[in-house]
């Protein structure tokens, strides 16, 4: 199981604007830790933390942060208009498009789609997979 996901962030404030427009509409929640940001999905009592959560933090050996080729974290929305919305709204806060929100011919019927970068370069999807929305070939 997957505890934490930490990207690299050179100006946090930056980031924080870009995350903050789209992780607490899916339910996570901001926490600053010596200047780094925690994001969690909230904690139910009597049941295990939800996992993972994220974090966005300077990189700790002080070089500059960078973006790993091939890397990408991805963020599951609860429909396809919510993956539409979310997406506008991280390309307002200083995303930079890899792919507008739609159907992908390389993945299932149902996998709805939009990539992005984050202000450092990091690579972002946000996707829904519902069965019960339409699908790419209806």
């Amino acid at each position: 199981m997957i505890a934490y996901i930490t990207v690299g962030a050179d100006d946090i404030k930056r980031a924080e604007r870009f995350y903050s427009a789209f992780l607490p509409d899916l339910g996570y929640r901001l926490e600053k830790y010596h200047g780094d940001l925690s994001y969690a999905l909230p904690e139910i009592p009597g049941r295990s933390p939800s996992l993972p959560e994220f974090y966005v933090k300077s990189p700790f050996d002080g070089r500059p942060a960078s973006a790993g080729n091939g890397t990408m974290v991805a963020f599951e929305a609860r429909n396809q208009q919510q993956v539409s919305d979310l997406y506008a709204a991280a390309l307002a806060a200083g995303g930079i498009d890899e792919g507008q929100p739609g159907f992908r011919a390389s993945y299932g019927p149902d996998f709805f789609v939009g990539y992005l970068r984050d202000p450092q370069g990091n690579k972002i999807a946000l996707f829904s997979s519902d069965p019960n929305e339409p699908g790419r070939d209806g």
